[in-house]
């Protein structure tokens, strides 16, 4: 196998593969980049064998085609130090060379018959939606999912198709965040995907914009990019009936200026996170939100201005939680749906009925 390539071009491909490549591989052959020369492009391919796997292609001018399995870690290494220029790599039996200017590299390779394969995920249950909607999608859910081992379908973010529609859900028994989209499609199904799959794939799809199709099967999924193609094993289970808990009717509706609420929320957190429970109390009353944190270290108050129809209302929450969300949030200013001290706290942004976030409050003694 022989090919030329781009120096910088070649790096860029090989560090989104080795986000599929897991830094405890229990083989070699794990630890290892496959890389197939043929048709004048490159394919690049990481997989943990488990749960990620990526492939990405890049122009090459291929002088003999082939295929070969090195260290990825190692490679990346080697040519993200070499000059910016084309570099000539040349396989023969167990060694990769690799020349560029005056440097000269030889690696030594493994057996490319003993890589895992990787998922097949046909297009009969596709689905298209634009870049950056997914970017947004994964931001705004993926960050509330459980962490708890024993509650492995909350680890994951839901895909919930129907028909016109796709909702992203995510809840940890404590908050719950939903966004939703409309999309050309008449598919109706839904699918657990790990929240660690999707932080990946939304670094390798940055800032461009472009059409991102999404294909399932009943065990995978896959992304198709522009030159890469992302894969996914599906959480097993039935995700909760997350619906039941979202309240239609609110006694108590606030608007106010999201920064704003922001960063007198994390100034009350500066004293608030000392303590297990980060516990700040809210008080509504007339135009004022009172922002309250006592705890051993000290005292805070901090006063936001809010426009609010409904009674007055003291509720406390874990300052994390709602900072959370709503720092995870675009619009300039939000809704605050309540009802009582004791029920879910809803947010949303004023205009946006396409994202909520929840939060359950914690009991003032």
């Amino acid at each position: 196998m022989k090919f030329k390539i781009n120096q910088n071009n070649f790096w860029e491909g090989l560090s989104t593969v080795l986000r599929a490549i897991s830094s405890k591989s229990i083989s070699l052959e794990l630890e290892g980049v496959l890389i197939e020369a043929k048709n004048n492009k490159i394919k690049l391919t990481g997989t943990d064998a488990q749960e990620l796997s990526i492939e990405t292609f890049i122009d090459a001018q291929i002088v003999e085609e082939g295929i070969t399995l090195v260290n990825a870690r190692l490679l990346g290494d080697v040519v993200r130090k070499l000059p910016h220029d084309d570099i000539t790599i040349t396989v023969l039996k167990d060694r990769m060379n690799l020349k560029v200017q005056n440097s000269n590299f030889d690696l030594l390779t493994l057996n490319p018959e003993e890589y895992p394969s990787i998922p097949k995920v046909g297009d009969e249950k596709s689905i298209t939606i634009n870049s950056q909607v997914l970017s947004q999608a994964i931001k705004q859910t993926s960050f509330g999912v459980s962490l708890d081992l024993n509650r492995r379908t909350l680890m994951g973010v839901l895909f919930e198709l129907n028909k016109n529609k796709i909702n992203f859900v995510s809840l940890d028994g404590i908050r719950l965040s939903v966004f939703s989209e409309n999309i050309d499609s008449d598919l109706e199904l839904s699918a657990i995907v790990p929240a660690k799959s999707l932080d990946e794939l939304s670094r390798t799809i940055g800032e461009e914009d472009f059409p991102v199709k999404i294909s399932f099967t009943d065990n995978n999924i896959k992304f198709d990019l522009v030159d890469t193609c992302f894969y996914s094993g599906l959480i097993e289970g039935n995700f909760f009936n997350y619906k039941d808990i979202i309240r239609k009717e609110h006694e108590i509706y606030v608007s106010c200026d999201r920064k704003s609420l922001v960063t007198s929320l994390e100034r009350a957190e500066l004293l608030a996170k000392s303590e297990k429970a980060k516990l700040v109390k809210l008080e509504f009353d007339g135009n004022t939100l009172k922002i309250l944190s006592n705890t051993e270290l000290g005292s805070v108050e901090e006063l936001v201005d809010i426009d609010k129809n409904g009674d007055s209302l003291t509720i406390g929450f874990n300052s994390k939680f709602l900072l959370d969300g709503l720092k995870n949030m675009e619009e300039d200013r939000i809704n605050l749906l309540l009802k009582n001290e004791i029920s879910p706290l809803i947010i949303n942004g004023e205009g946006n009925d396409d994202y909520l976030y929840l939060v359950l409050p914690v009991r003032l003694a």
